[in-house]
């Protein structure tokens, strides 16, 4: 791989001859593989006993493992149950090192793809009922795919906006318990996963992406309550976008301390050597709490982390009636307000999904549907608001009213649709189960040839033999069943006649 002569230039000067050889081998050697299993599904001891391919412990990472190369998870029907997520193991640490509490609030202001919001939704569950994570993505098509990875885990109280910073933290003053800032970055750290990110590199694009991140990280100060901690990370090098940029942060912002972060052997501290920045010495030294993963000295990519808390006040109060920017009445006529229309936001249905509802389907649905549904499978939901909006039916977290005014494309969990004298189960319902939770349960063993058909997209026949000949499945019930790959659930299906008919949307089949 040929990397850029004004990258290796700087890096030679940063590491040292000795160092820099190291490095640079390192750059250009394989990548390591990754994934972090869900905790609201898995612990650890059972994923180690069950694992169906070699891994082996991030020593670094609470839930993180790394696989061989020649090993493919995501054909494996765990991970269509969300039983993990892939993600390289230097990619963890951010998530693993923000520490959240029951009932937080917490923002992952640059969230797309998910790897790191899916860390985090496990994680507020797991602290307790109740708490939110708002997961904003500036990208319009990254954002649909943060939102699939987030229901894939089986997130229940989240709401995933399409907002740029500076409006976010309009709807949002002094209101999160804790951010995490995964800014948009350069990408050193990943070029030998990604040799495109090496060959789109240039100083230029350094000193423009530092700025930007400048401005990302003041919309995240306006957000974070008093007392409320942010954990800013790149996976880049560059001082100028991690030591520098947090340098520039702290002498503007006297009421923001840098915190120590959970130690490991391999980490580097920040440099404050490599800061221009004036500063007094007392804060110029704290630089060192900062964290960077190098690829010659651990098994991942390259990383930049730094934990910072703002001073309480003492107020232990959020800001309410926020000062939000109004839209012209043009635009608003055009493309009005997710909040001000009652069949919008409001209830968790996007912009998009409101036009449909006003445009498209008759209104012939009835509730009673959805809770003879309930009945039926013996279903005992999570906690959380039960909302039917047009034709749809959600679970959602309590929605702060700030959030009535932004662009997102769900919040909370889709049930499903209610029908003409029925009630349709969406996908995305099967995943926040367990047999637990749902009586109608057809369980097939994870090697099952027949439960590989189904995640493709195939029917399957109880006639004595194909699934049943396997010793996977139990009998199916008439009707739905939640279909299961050991005890986690992947879909649902629908049973008459001795065939379970698919009920897998296309885009979450897996082609074997």
């Amino acid at each position: 791989m040929k990397l850029p002569e004004a990258f290796l230039n700087r890096m030679k000067t940063m590491l040292g001859d000795e160092e820099y050889e190291s490095f640079l081998r390192a750059c250009c050697g394989n990548p390591v593989r990754g994934l972090r299993i869900n905790p609201m599904k898995i612990t650890r001891e059972e994923f180690e006993a069950s694992a169906p391919f070699p891994v082996r412990r991030v020593p670094w990472v609470e839930n993180g493992y790394i696989y061989p190369e020649d090993v493919r998870p995501s054909l494996h029907p765990y991970y269509s149950a969300g039983v993990y997520y892939l993600q390289e193991p230097s990619a963890m640490t951010p998530g693993d090192r923000l520490d959240i509490g029951p009932g937080d609030t917490v923002l992952d202001l640059c969230a797309a793809p998910g790897g790191k919001a899916t860390q985090l939704a496990a994680k507020l569950l797991c602290a307790g009922e109740g708490g939110l994570l708002v997961a904003n993505e500036i990208s319009n098509a990254r954002a649909k795919a943060l939102l699939r990875n987030l229901e894939l885990f089986g997130a229940r109280n989240f709401l995933v906006t399409n907002e740029r910073p500076d409006r976010l933290a309009a709807a949002f003053p002094l209101f999160f318990d804790k951010i995490l800032i995964d800014a948009p970055c350069s990408g050193e750290g990943m070029f030998r996963r990604q040799p495109d990110v090496a060959d789109a590199w240039s100083e230029e694009k350094v000193r423009k992406l530092a700025r930007v991140q400048r401005q990302i990280l003041e919309e995240g100060y306006r957000m974070l309550r008093p007392g409320g901690q942010l954990l800013y990370s790149t996976c880049t090098f560059s001082p100028a976008e991690n030591e520098e940029n947090i340098a520039d942060f702290l002498a503007d912002h006297p009421d923001i301390t840098l915190i120590p972060i959970r130690p490991y052997e391999g980490f580097a501290e920040g440099r404050p050597d490599w800061v221009t920045r004036d500063l007094p010495e007392s804060r110029l030294a704290t630089l060192r709490r900062c964290i960077r993963i190098w690829p010659h000295r651990m098994e991942g990519e390259g990383h930049f982390l730094a934990l910072m808390k703002k001073e309480d006040d003492g107020s232990g109060e959020r800001v309410e009636g926020s000062e939000f920017p109004r839209r012209s009445r043009k635009s608003e006529r055009k493309n009005p307000p997710a909040g001000r229309n009652e069949r919008a936001s409001r209830g968790g249905v996007g912009r998009k999904e409101s036009r449909r509802t006003r445009q498209g389907e008759k209104k012939n649905g009835n509730p009673e549907d959805f809770r003879t549904f309930l009945d039926e499978m013996e279903i005992r939901l999570p906690e959380g608001r039960i909302e039917i909006r047009g034709e749809r039916v959600y679970l959602l977290p309590d929605l702060p009213e700030e959030a009535l005014h932004l662009n997102f494309l769900r919040c909370g969990v889709c049930l499903g649709e209610l029908k003409k004298n029925r009630f349709e189960p969406a996908h995305q319902f099967a995943l926040i189960l367990s047999r637990e939770t749902c009586g109608a349960c057809l369980e097939f063993s994870p090697g099952d040839r027949a439960l590989a058909s189904f995640l493709a997209g195939g029917t399957v026949r109880f006639d004595g033999t194909e699934a049943q000949r396997q010793g996977g499945a139990g009998a199916p019930v008439p009707g739905w069943n939640l279909v299961l790959a050991g005890r986690f659930p992947v879909g649902w299906g629908k049973y008459a006649d001795g065939v379970l008919k698919n009920k897998i949307p296309q885009s979450w089949r897996i082609e074997p």
